[in-house]
């Protein structure tokens, strides 16, 4: 499959009336009456968290074609900014403190771009990651930082400037909504910007648009810049969400779980991204609930059969759910 075929830039629309639905009952989700409303609201929120957070890698791995480990270090580095900022009696202004915090993981992302894109291939994921570890270890191992331990976020953040209590679980729930589609809409434009175009020039042919004229550094070096932006929201939204933040939100793993995310769901159009953050996180809730059999804990072994799911999901979908969703639907015209 050519770079170029990899991706999913332009949904059918009976796949983008889909889409719309389902931000739809999302939006429609908190007025539905359920005994257990605030966990699923929780937990609805953290799907759209890293949802957000999925997407700022696709601006990377699907539109650019640089495939990042490193990803969770300016996920968690917001966070930890937010556990910096916020007082211990008080809460502070979202206003300013969330720009604030993904300002500062896009100038971390700024400062380790400008050594990783230089690099190409295996050298580039290699150098992502190594960067990453080193920030999680500096974390890790500074108890002044923190430590092993993590840190404590009081209170969430004050959003009273535009109408909304945050500490209410409702209101967290629409806001993460509405940064959700916020960032979905404005990496949709990027996408078919002349910004966007040279990027996905550079996924399909680097040197020959070196050749025509195009400086690929810099180009990469923003994209790599406002991705990390991007996962420094997803960060501070998540830190404000759970209260806590450690050096694990910094780790390999979190990277890595990005990366299946937007793999799942199909790369280059970010709803894509979306789609694997809420079908993975799905899969991984049904694969740790599953029962004993016999003397096997099946849930325990949640990875093991995580694991075989995005390998199926590969081998049947290379291009994703979405890539699978539009096969079928093209077939099903044919058919008639």
């Amino acid at each position: 499959m050519s770079a170029a075929k990899a991706t999913l830039e332009m949904l059918p629309r009976s796949i983008q009336a889909i889409l719309v639905i389902g931000a739809l009952a999302l939006a429609a989700f908190p007025l539905i009456p359920l005994d257990s409303r605030d966990f699923y609201l929780q937990m609805l929120s953290q799907m759209m968290i890293l949802a957000i957070f999925a997407m700022s890698l696709d601006l990377l791995q699907g539109v650019t074609g640089l495939v990042s480990l490193g990803h969770a270090a300016y996920f968690g580095l917001a966070g930890y900014a937010l556990a910096f900022l916020t007082p211990p009696d008080t809460p502070i202004a979202l206003w300013w403190s969330l720009p604030l915090a993904a300002a500062g993981a896009g100038l971390a992302a700024l400062v380790i771009g400008f050594f990783v894109v230089r690099t190409h291939g295996i050298y580039f994921i290699m150098v992502t990651m190594a960067f990453a570890q080193m920030v999680f270890y500096l974390f890790f191992d500074n108890k002044a930082l923190g430590g092993s331990d993590g840190l404590y976020v009081n209170f969430r953040p004050d959003a009273s400037a535009i109408g909304l209590d945050l500490e209410n679980k409702t209101h967290f729930y629409y806001f993460t909504l509405a940064v959700l589609v916020g960032v979905y809409l404005f990496l949709r434009r990027v996408l078919f910007s002349p910004f966007g175009r040279v990027l996905a020039g550079i996924r399909v042919n680097e040197h020959r648009l070196r050749a025509v004229g195009y400086g690929s550094f810099g180009y990469k070096l923003a994209a790599f810049t406002l991705a990390g932006t991007l996962a420094g929201v997803a960060g501070y939204l998540w830190a404000a969400q759970t209260g806590f933040v450690n050096p694990e939100l910094m780790g390999f793993h979190m990277s890595a779980h990005a990366i299946m995310m937007v793999i799942l769901g199909g790369m280059g159009n970010f709803a894509g991204a979306i789609v694997g953050a809420f079908s993975f996180e799905y899969v991984m809730h049904v694969f740790k609930d599953l029962p004993a059999m016999g003397g096997f804990e099946t849930g325990k072994h949640w990875q093991l059969w995580m694991g075989l799911f995005i390998v199926l999901v590969v081998i049947v979908a290379p291009r994703g759910l979405l890539g699978l969703a539009e096969k079928f639907l093209n077939r099903k015209e044919t058919s008639r």
